[in-house]
């Protein structure tokens, strides 16, 4: 199978927490499947850290230095993905969120989320569970 990674799954999955659940993390460590990360995450890391929130305390310099150790590729943003966000309804208003959904939709590859409302978009999105 082939798995795009919502930017929390991305953080969870890279910072070995515990709020990933033992089946997502199965499917993650499967060598016969896939997982991609979208430059659109590290892009979206990377101003909510250079907000300075204190509730955000993320390096992306640091998780784009750890991402050849998990072994996930990076899924740069083309343009048909840009077009594909045209065609998605606004179901959520989050433009990294409609992105990745683009971008799974596109590809075609499944989307893993924590987000109930991406669900709502099309069949490429799993809730992790």
């Amino acid at each position: 199978m082939r798995f795009l990674l919502d930017t929390h799954v991305l953080l969870w999955a890279v910072g070995d927490s515990g709020r990933l659940p033992e089946t997502t993390r199965n499917w993650l460590e499967d060598g016969n499947n896939e997982v991609f990360f979208s430059a659109a995450s590290l892009w979206e890391i990377a101003i909510k850290a250079s907000l300075g929130r204190e509730d955000f305390q993320i390096d992306p310099g640091q998780i784009l230095e750890a991402m050849p150790e998990t072994g996930f590729t990076e899924l740069p943003i083309r343009a048909r993905h840009a077009v594909e966000v045209s065609r998605l309804p606004p179901i959520h208003k989050d433009p990294f969120d409609r992105l990745l959904v683009a971008q799974s939709r596109v590809e075609p590859m499944l989307l893993l989320t924590n987000d109930e409302l991406l669900a709502e978009y099309t069949d490429n999105v799993r809730l992790l569970r």
